[in-house]
C-alpha cells in the first residue's frame, strides 16, 4: 500500500485503493550532458499546478471527476544510475501489479528505462511512442550507456526493431539518423504520420508506453529544460498529439525534462503542469 504524498499536483488527490492513475516522481538527473535541473522538476509541478484550474476547457473534462492518486518522489540514489532505475523499476511494477496505471514524473530522460522495463514484464509485445527533440539513440555517451542520451537505444536494447515510434526529433549525431533509418520508426520535426501510426496499433490492439520529453516543445515557449533545441512542436500541437495517443491502448507513459531554475518566469513549470492535466485527462476519458 502507498501512502499519499503531502503536497499532490492539482485534484490526484484520491485514495490509492481508488485511483486509476498512480503518479510517482523520479528526481533523477545525474547523466545530464548540458545543463542540469531536471531533478527539480516533479515537486515543481506538483507545487506550480495550484496555479491552474482542474478542469481542461480543452478537453470539457475536470480531474475532480476522477481518481488518481500522486504516490510523491522516490529518493534515488545519484551516484549510481543502475540503482536508480532499479528503484523506479520497482515501484513501476508495484503499482502494476495493483491494476494500476503508472505514470512516472522525470527528471531527466534516462529515468524512463526502468518504468519500460516494469511494462515489458507484463506487456511482452509493448510498442513505445517517443516524443522528444533529440533521438536518444547513441550506443554511448561519453562512454556511459545509461545516459539520457543513450535512453531509447536501450529500450531497443530491450523491444527490438519496428517498436519504437519517434516524433519531433531534431537532434542527434549521424549515426543515431543512420540507426533509426534501420531500427526505429522515426518521423522528424514534428507530429506527420503520428495519427496512421496510432490508427495502426489500435487496429492491431497493441499495448503502448508514451514517453513524453518535454523538449520536444520549442524553446520559445519553453525554454526551461536542459537541452534546449530550436524548431520544436507548440502547446497546442502537442495537446492534439497527445488526444491522439490516448487513444491508443496506452499502459504507461511518463513526462520528464522539465528544468524548473532554467527558466526563472514560471512560463515552463506552468507548461508543464497543463501539459500533465491534459495528459491526465486524454487518458482518464479513453
Amino acid at each position: 500500500m502507498l501512502a499519499k504524498n503531502v503536497e499532490t499536483f492539482i485534484g490526484c488527490d484520491s485514495e490509492y485503493e481508488d485511483a486509476s492513475i498512480v503518479l510517482f516522481g523520479a528526481p533523477f538527473d545525474s547523466t545530464t550532458s548540458f545543463r542540469p535541473g531536471a531533478r527539480f522538476g516533479p515537486a515543481a509541478m506538483r507545487h506550480e499546478s495550484f496555479g491552474l484550474e482542474t478542469y481542461s476547457p480543452y478537453q470539457d473534462a475536470d480531474l475532480t471527476d476522477y481518481n488518481v492518486f500522486d504516490s510523491g518522489d522516490l529518493e534515488l540514489c545519484f551516484g549510481s544510475s543502475q540503482a536508480a532505475l532499479e528503484d523506479i523499476e520497482a515501484r513501476a511494477a508495484q503499482i502494476l501489479a495493483d491494476g494500476k496505471f503508472p505514470l512516472l514524473l522525470g527528471g531527466e530522460h534516462l529515468v524512463t528505462l526502468g518504468s519500460v522495463r516494469a511494462v515489458l514484464k507484463q506487456h511482452p509485445d509493448l510498442h513505445i511512442i517517443h516524443f522528444d527533440a533529440h533521438a536518444d539513440l547513441r550506443q554511448d555517451y561519453l562512454g556511459a550507456e545509461l545516459s539520457h542520451a543513450c535512453v531509447l537505444r536501450r529500450c531497443h536494447d530491450l523491444i527490438g526493431d519496428g517498436r519504437i515510434h519517434q516524433f519531433c526529433i531534431r537532434s542527434g549525431d549521424r549515426e543515431e539518423f543512420r540507426f533509426a533509418a534501420q531500427h526505429t520508426d522515426l518521423h522528424p520535426f514534428g507530429f506527420d504520420g503520428l495519427k496512421e501510426t496510432v490508427e495502426k496499433l489500435k487496429a492491431e490492439n497493441i499495448p503502448v508506453y508514451f514517453t513524453i520529453d518535454l523538449d520536444c516543445l520549442d524553446p520559445s515557449t519553453f525554454p526551461g529544460t536542459g537541452t534546449p533545441e530550436a524548431g520544436g512542436v507548440s502547446f497546442v500541437q502537442l495537446l492534439e498529439a497527445i488526444r491522439t495517443v490516448a487513444s491508443a491502448r496506452v499502459v504507461a507513459a511518463d513526462v520528464n525534462e522539465l528544468a524548473p531554475m532554467l527558466d526563472a518566469s514560471g512560463v515552463s513549470t506552468a507548461m508543464a503542469c497543463k501539459v500533465l492535466r491534459e495528459l491526465l485527462l486524454a487518458l482518464l476519458k479513453s
